[in-house]
């Protein structure tokens, strides 16, 4: 083939991709036909197809997957304006908008919830019990709900709970702000595990808290020596630690590191605030939780059931056996008031096991979708990014093998309609910036393996020199 002929061929061929390509890009990534395929079809050499994709490539019309092949990528949707300059907002405001493929919350009850049964439950309630025309206030919570949640973290004689120990709040913001205001912890120092929940670390900011970060890896390994340094240096008042498993990573910390912790964190005397938001959501047995290895009389627990219940279930809860006037006191400040008729369906589904069985079912639906998740990511994400598959909950934490910039992987993802969460929402000082969180609770009726390749092209696109 002569030098006039192969342009005529390259040109036929670029030109042919490039309606195919505007033709998909309205939708996800799409797989494009094979080099062999497009060869034979167009009857051309494998080589002229191959300078054509490289050229729709560079233009960032597509990207290439080892392994998997080309795919078309979605037009960048400018026309996406979001409110507010910091990661922060701008993901909640892309979270927000209907038109956005969510990769990055952590709702695990998207995939299973119990809104029909905790509805039906309240149906009964109106129905038995008469609504009073003056009803008693309950500033600590129903107590039928509190009996439920006491026999629920009651292991044993020695890690017995009472419903007198057991405090309702209208969810788990309020419930920790409850704990500051009573503990006196304003501009005081807090020691959290990093990466931390946003609506932790955004709650202690707002009291004017110094949040001292204690990273590990993804096993929960710690220093002792230098943790017992840092609660020194910083006169570190309280420490929140999760139950079992590291909602953010999906990790365990192993038995032995958790003892250490547990000795460090009892010799200083600390507070010790309990994370339970997620210990029902662990895929195997963890062994004993934080709450059996922690002084009694400085340890707090908080919970909150919209993880386990679904969004319709928004309370919080505090278990604490330390001076029960301490938090009458600023319960009845607070003054919560909280729909009786859906706490008491929330202690139905306890005493009658539904809860339980749910909480199987779900975890199940869970690892399934996480395991297909990770299997995902190890095809298409798999020379881009290094993850550890979770040991529970919903989401995977991934860190870019390459440097990048996440802000900009995060903004270009949310021009094609693409939110993830940023490793950084997850710091009070800018740490894990080479880290994103993705959830298996998406839309799984979408062609989720294109949107791996957008998020692939985009860490791709982003990489730093």
């Amino acid at each position: 083939m002569d030098h006039h002929k192969t342009d005529f061929a390259y040109q036929m061929v670029y030109r042919y991709l490039l309606r195919l390509t505007n033709e998909l890009s309205a939708g996800p990534a799409v797989r494009l036909p094979s080099l062999r395929l497009l060869a034979r079809r167009l009857r051309v050499s494998i080589s002229t197809v191959q300078n054509a994709y490289s050229l729709l490539e560079k233009e960032g019309r597509i990207c290439s997957v080892p392994k998997s092949g080309y795919f078309a990528l979605p037009n960048p949707c400018h026309d996406v304006t979001l409110e507010g300059d910091d990661l922060f907002t701008r993901f909640h405001a892309g979270a927000r908008r209907p038109d956005m493929f969510v990769f990055g919350a952590d709702e695990p009850t998207l995939l299973l919830s119990l809104h029909g049964a905790l509805l039906n439950g309240e149906r009964d309630l109106m129905r038995h019990y008469p609504c009073q025309p003056d009803p008693q206030f309950q500033p600590f919570g129903e107590m039928e709900l509190r009996t439920a949640l006491a026999g629920a973290y009651t292991s044993s004689t020695e890690h017995c709970w009472h419903p007198d120990n057991v405090f309702i709040g209208p969810d788990k913001t309020g419930v920790l702000k409850t704990v500051v205001e009573a503990l006196q912890l304003r501009d005081c120092a807090v020691l959290v595990e990093s990466p931390c929940g946003w609506s932790i670390l955004r709650t202690l900011q707002s009291f004017g808290i110094r949040v001292i970060e204690m990273t590990t890896d993804g096993q929960g390994g710690i220093n002792a020596d230098e943790l017992g340094a840092v609660i020194q240096r910083e006169d570190v008042k309280m420490a929140i630690v999760s139950s079992q498993m590291d909602p953010i990573r999906g990790q365990m910390m192993a038995s032995a590191q958790r003892k250490l912790m547990a000795q460090v964190l009892n010799l200083h005397g600390l507070w010790v605030l309990e994370n339970d938001t997620h210990g029902a959501l662990c895929f195997e047995e963890a062994g004993a939780p934080f709450r059996d290895l922690i002084d009694p009389q400085r340890l707090l627990v908080v919970g909150a059931f919209d993880k386990m219940i679904g969004l319709e279930a928004p309370f919080g809860y505090l278990l604490s056996r330390h001076s029960r006037a301490l938090w009458h006191q600023q319960l009845v400040l607070r003054s919560f008031r909280l729909p009786p008729v859906r706490q008491k369906a929330i202690a139905r589904l306890y005493a009658s096991g539904h809860l339980d069985r749910h909480l199987r079912e779900l975890r199940g639906c869970l690892e399934h979708r996480v395991d297909e998740l990770a299997s995902g990511v190890e095809q298409y994400l798999g020379d881009e990014v290094r993850f550890e598959r979770p040991r529970g909950g919903a989401s995977i934490w991934l860190e870019s093998v390459h440097r990048v910039d996440t802000a900009r992987v995060f903004n270009r993802l949310l021009e094609q309609r693409i939110v993830v969460a940023p490793g950084e929402l997850f710091s009070a000082r800018g740490l894990h910036q080479q880290c994103l969180r993705i959830c298996a609770t998406v839309d799984w009726s979408q062609n989720i393996e294109s949107m791996l390749v957008v998020v692939r092209n985009a860490l791709v696109q982003e990489r730093l020199a």
